[in-house]
């Protein structure tokens, strides 16, 4: 897709209520500080319109971004953050639940993982929870350029298996440094949307 304009349009809070849109949604959930800001600025082709932070746990609302007045790209809070109370990491739960559950327009979770390590215990129970609220999650292996290409194979059977994925998920990996991967995120947010022919 050519990026025209992006906005973001809607910031909800643990308290706000959750609009219901005019548009296709795209979700994008993963564990703090696996590089989900950097991925959705590296999409929308911005250096800094989702804030991105060394210390995790940053996006604590669910923020809406407007894409050529086409689709959201939805940015859920991040999960299992160590240093947050157990009431506060409950409210995020809750706000995604809420999202997965009230969304009319939601047509695809993308769930990142870091491809440098075998998925944790949070990794998994997200992956099981998103499959039990009705949808099948599209893996994106992040930090690709931490490993060696010779290692990439076997790093992605690693995610594979440790997430017990259904047969047929697509797992795609993708670098914040070079964009490596982006392409083929776009083409598959494109097919999903019935967007391919505003991409032309």
């Amino acid at each position: 897709m050519v990026i025209k304009t992006v906005d973001l349009e809607i910031v909800c809070g643990v308290t706000s209520k959750l609009p219901h849109t005019d548009k296709p949604e795209v979700a994008f959930a993963g564990k703090s500080n696996v590089g989900k800001s950097s991925l959705i600025n590296g999409l929308m082709n911005r250096k800094s319109l989702a804030r991105t932070s060394a210390q995790p746990g940053k996006t604590q609302t669910i923020n809406y971004y407007n894409i050529n007045n086409a689709m959201y790209l939805v940015d859920l809070p991040g999960y299992g953050y160590a240093k947050v109370s157990v009431k506060e990491k409950e409210k995020w739960g809750r706000m995604i639940e809420n999202y997965l559950h009230s969304s009319r327009q939601l047509k695809a979770v993308f769930l990142l993982v870091d491809i440098r390590h075998e998925p944790s215990v949070n990794d998994r129970q997200m992956y099981d929870w998103v499959v039990y609220q009705g949808y099948d999650p599209i893996i994106i292996a992040t930090k690709l350029d931490k490993i060696k290409r010779s290692q990439r194979q076997k790093h992605l059977k690693m995610i594979k298996e440790g997430l017990q994925v259904k047969p047929g998920t697509p797992i795609l990996p993708y670098s914040a440094l070079s964009k490596q991967g982006r392409e083929e995120i776009w083409n598959l947010m494109d097919e999903l949307l019935g967007l391919k022919q505003l991409a032309e």
